[in-house]
């Protein structure tokens, strides 16, 4: 099992984001050996998806603490990854968690998916 990382996490999540990622997990009853994987997969409109959910470390994973949160990222993952921010958006037409993520070099309409 690796080890948290020192360093400073190489993603960020807005005030909202932390809110509804520590709600989501206080209601799904997620125990404390959890954190929050963040990564990227092959496949959507764009090329990459995001994977963003609760998860147990893997062998391969880089682990920060980020405000109380505990996050898992592949360390090939970092790559695409690092700068970017996670929101949640709440309103008319859209309500979920959005990705700003300066590496993507394009992006789809629905937002969860990016070419880089």
């Amino acid at each position: 099992m690796s080890q948290v990382n020192t360093d400073t996490s190489p993603i960020t999540l807005t005030e909202g984001a932390r809110k509804q990622l520590l709600r989501i997990k206080a209601e799904q009853g997620i125990s404390d050996d959890h954190g929050l994987r963040v990564g990227v997969k092959g496949g959507g409109c764009s090329g990459f998806s995001y994977i963003l959910g609760f998860d147990v470390a893997k062998e391969n994973d880089s682990q920060y603490d980020l405000d109380g949160l505990q996050i898992l990222m592949q360390k090939a993952h970092t790559m695409y990854l690092v700068g970017m921010q996670i929101d949640w958006v709440e309103g008319l037409n859209n309500r979920g968690f959005s990705f700003n993520n300066p590496n993507a070099s394009e992006t789809c309409g629905c937002g969860t998916s990016f070419s880089a």
